[in-house]
């Protein structure tokens, strides 16, 4: 049995035109021989009457008095109306198809409710599915406890429930359709000069994401390098047979012709820096840790420590501090800018053309830190667009494969 997975955000399935247009991808995959799961997201975004976001605002949002089980058997709905609403058009157009909630399609999860980890995916029901059905339609971002209650898997948990879905039934891939064509080089909206990504790599694609590029989850990326399973990002509204980014270890480990794949960021970002005089690193770390902080880009050095939170973090930590009467360096309103790129392992004088780049603009860098495949460079929000359109032009612009292709 051929299987294939498509998975489909929330603008995918928005309304009854996107949904045709998702429905064609759907067709194709069907005509060519393939037993098709489909995994939906809720319909629309924020604003739209059955979106995460919306569901939550019906009971007070962040300040809701529902306990995280009971928020999730709130927002899970929102999957399960779009999977039924999904299935009810596969049916109108005469496919054999059938509609799963997470728990019906054998996610089976830890009791972290609101960020559930997957335990298990047992796929007998989705395989007895397809002796009578063709499609098999599942709601993303949900799965059931150990103590039987419905979990959500956390934001862009749908593209999870995809990745894990493909690499249980073995799939031949799993295509994530959002409303975007595939990777690009750099957020479109800010560099108009970026460019498509034909391939990427697992962990390229995996470190843009977690740099703030929304187009997958990179848990959904994590999963699928695990399975090595052949993932491609794809536009619903482009044709069936225009098929994206294809992100796998293909070829890419062998023959890597760039250093730096693509330039990813983050807004909204606080840096704190902290004098050790008085205390050490670890007394730091530790009382952020112990009130549930998560920092972000973080040096070490002998006389103080400095580091990052995100905006709603941010203003717990202040109190904190403040209390604990730890004196502080706030700079607020800042930008992570990341510089990604498998080949920058080994490959000499990437640092300095950042630093030239960004000078060159009078762009100050306020903090830095590196990893094998991925270099970050924290600015003040105000310069981002700059900064990211001059690293961009120092690394990007310039064909560097002999192709047109980046």
């Amino acid at each position: 049995m051929k299987i294939m997975v498509q998975k489909f955000g929330g603008t995918s399935v928005q309304d009854d035109q996107s949904r045709k247009k998702a429905i064609e991808h759907v067709q194709y995959a069907v005509d060519q021989g393939y037993k098709t799961v489909v995994v939906v997201s809720a319909i629309g975004r924020k604003g739209a009457p059955y979106a995460t976001d919306s569901l939550l605002n019906l009971v007070d949002g962040a300040s809701s008095l529902l306990s995280n089980r009971e928020l999730d058997m709130l927002v899970s709905v929102g999957e399960i109306i779009s999977t039924a609403v999904f299935t009810e058009m596969l049916k109108k157009q005469k496919f054999a198809a059938i509609a799963m909630t997470g728990p019906d399609a054998g996610f089976r999860t830890n009791n972290e409710y609101q960020n559930a980890k997957v335990l298990d995916v047992k796929t007998d029901a989705i395989l007895k599915a397809f002796k009578m059905n063709d499609v098999v339609v599942v709601a993303g971002f949900q799965g059931l406890s150990r103590q039987g209650h419905i979990t959500t898997l956390g934001r862009g948990g749908s593209d999870t429930s995809a990745a894990l879905l493909g690499a249980a039934l073995s799939a031949k891939r799993v295509d994530i359709f959002t409303d975007v064509s595939g990777m690009m080089t750099a957020d479109p909206r800010l560099v108009k000069k970026a460019k498509f990504l034909k391939n990427v790599s697992y962990e390229e694609v995996a470190n843009m994401a977690h740099e703030g590029a929304k187009v997958i989850h990179p848990r959904a990326v994590e999963v699928a390098q695990q399975a090595h399973l052949p993932l491609r990002i794809r536009s619903t509204w482009d044709s069936v047979d225009e098929l994206g980014t294809l992100v796998s270890d293909k070829d890419l480990s062998i023959r890597h012709y760039r250093a730096v794949t693509g330039i990813a960021h983050q807004v909204g970002l606080t840096q704190f820096i902290i004098a050790t005089a008085d205390l050490t690193a670890e007394n730091v770390f530790a009382l952020l840790a112990d009130n549930h902080l998560s920092v972000d880009f973080i040096n070490i050095l002998p006389e103080k420590v400095v580091f990052n939170l995100n905006q709603q973090q941010s203003q717990v930590a202040k109190q904190l501090l403040a209390a604990k009467k730890i004196k502080t360096e706030i700079i607020e309103d800042c930008a992570k800018v990341s510089i990604v790129g498998a080949g920058i392992m080994g490959t000499p004088g990437i640092t300095a053309r950042i630093v030239s780049a960004l000078t060159a603009k009078k762009i100050k860098i306020l903090q830095t830190t590196d990893s094998y495949t991925t270099i970050w460079v924290l600015v003040k929000q105000s310069d981002l667009i700059a900064a990211v359109n001059a690293l961009h032009d120092t690394f990007l612009n310039e064909r560097q494969d002999g192709t047109d292709e980046v």
